[in-house]
């Protein structure tokens, strides 16, 4: 998941940032004058935090709360790892000028304790607007050791992608209902069209854990549980790994899987050589982008679908979900402004305009809004995948060596190198001597 450009509207990627903010009274009302004095609110962030909060459809988010607080919000954006090293680091320090910043959850680890400020007592003392509309799922996402981190304030959620022409002129009318049926209609359109384009059944970026995360949740699988076990070699991962090798096998799942990029897949979408993709359902807006692809509106989105063994027990997979925070630093200087400005980035309208502006929103009351749905055609199926969500393995300091280990054991399944079995198994060995004991 990538928060590239910026998450395009819903794509994630691995970043942090900070937040330092000098002292006023909790509880008290702020005195705008005192606020004006104190200079800006320092917020570091990506570029996109920034769009996303001050955008023209929907407006700007933070407007009224300099309004109120007389204070204005300097924004300070960085690409997201030299946004993660600088925010890190500014948290490290005896004091930072930073008064908010935003987390990724990958990057909600044990350490990060010791350098943002937990959000419990805040909660508690001044609580967030109808703080369960937030789905739980991502509060959860950015609890480290029992306390609240961060507030979910940006997600990027997993879909289905299909090309509805490709699947009509083999006969499908409509998207597959269960991961089974997924299988079956990627062997099926996996041909050559009367033009001559060489069709692949389903495309995704590689097999790295977020990717193949997403197939396994369609047996309520995971590659490391909550609780810092590791279950790759339990059925529901060996279903996802045994699955891409069947369709690697059969020509329904791409030679150079390995090398792809999530930019390869866009074109890929776009120009007809994939009939399905899983990855972020932000994506619809660049398969169907008039300007680039053949198919502009004919690629729909919908949730991963769910094993029919899991009849009855989920509406959709429980596929991945990841996110950006809001998080004071434990070093910043104005703490209680620095929470005031969270509540008003989370509260229900500014929720809901960000998510105008292209925002991923946090709220279930955001998708209820006729406004909101009308500009998201996948926004029903999205709110199907953000109800059981849950990230794609839980923070930790060694998470991304597991996650390169992932990588390389079912490359290997995958092309055949080893039996999957043989793999997961391996990837088991190797990873738990990495996870907090």
């Amino acid at each position: 998941m990538t928060a590239g450009q910026g998450l395009d509207r819903r794509d994630l990627l691995v970043g942090i940032a900070g937040l330092g903010i000098a002292g006023l009274s909790f509880a008290g009302p702020m005195a705008a004058p005192a606020l004006a004095q104190a200079g800006p609110l320092n917020v570091f962030a990506h570029r996109v935090m920034q769009t996303v909060a001050t955008g023209a459809q929907g407006g700007d988010i933070t407007k009224d709360w300099s309004q109120k607080t007389g204070t204005a919000i300097q924004w300070t954006t960085f690409d997201t790892g030299p946004l993660q090293e600088r925010l890190f680091r500014e948290a490290s320090l005896g004091e930072t000028s930073v008064d908010v910043g935003f987390l990724l959850n990958t990057q909600a680890i044990p350490r990060a304790t010791n350098l943002f400020e937990p959000l419990d007592d805040y909660l508690k003392r001044d609580p967030l607007e109808d703080a369960p509309d937030i789905f739980p799922g991502l509060m959860e996402g950015m609890k480290v050791g029992g306390k609240q981190l961060a507030i979910p304030f940006r997600h990027a959620s997993s879909g289905l992608h299909y090309n509805e022409e490709i699947l009509a002129e083999k006969g499908f009318s409509k998207p597959p209902a269960t991961i089974e049926e997924m299988v079956e209609i990627a062997r099926a359109c996996t041909y050559r069209r009367s033009d001559g384009t060489a069709v692949t059944g389903l495309c995704m970026p590689g097999v790295t854990y977020p990717n193949v995360i997403d197939i396994a949740r369609a047996w309520d699988g995971d590659f490391i549980t909550a609780d810092f076990k590791c279950v790759a070699d339990q059925p529901a991962m060996l279903n996802a790994i045994k699955l891409l090798r069947a369709l690697f096998e059969s020509g329904a799942f791409p030679r150079n899987f390995a090398t792809l990029s999530p930019e390869d897949v866009n074109v890929w979408m776009q120009t007809g050589r994939a009939a399905m993709s899983l990855q972020s359902m932000g994506r619809n807006r660049i398969y169907n982008d008039p300007q680039k692809s053949k198919f502009p509106s004919r690629i729909k989105t919908v949730a991963v679908p769910a094993s029919k063994t899991l009849a009855g027990k989920y509406e959709a997979a429980p596929a991945k979900v990841e996110f950006w925070g809001l998080v004071i630093p434990r070093n910043a200087r104005r703490k209680e402004l620095s929470w005031s400005f969270i509540k008003a980035m989370v509260s229900k309208e500014a929720t809901l305009k960000a998510a105008l502006n292209g925002n991923g929103p946090v709220r279930a009351s955001t998708y209820a809004d006729a406004g909101f749905a009308g500009t998201v055609p996948y926004a029903a199926e999205e709110l199907k995948v953000l109800k059981v969500a849950r990230v794609p393995m839980p923070a930790f300091d060694e998470a991304a060596r597991a996650g390169d280990l992932f990588k390389e054991e079912a490359e290997a399944a995958v092309l055949g190198l080893k039996t999957p079995e043989e793999a997961m198994a391996s990837l088991v060995k190797r990873v738990q001597p990495l996870l907090p004991a």
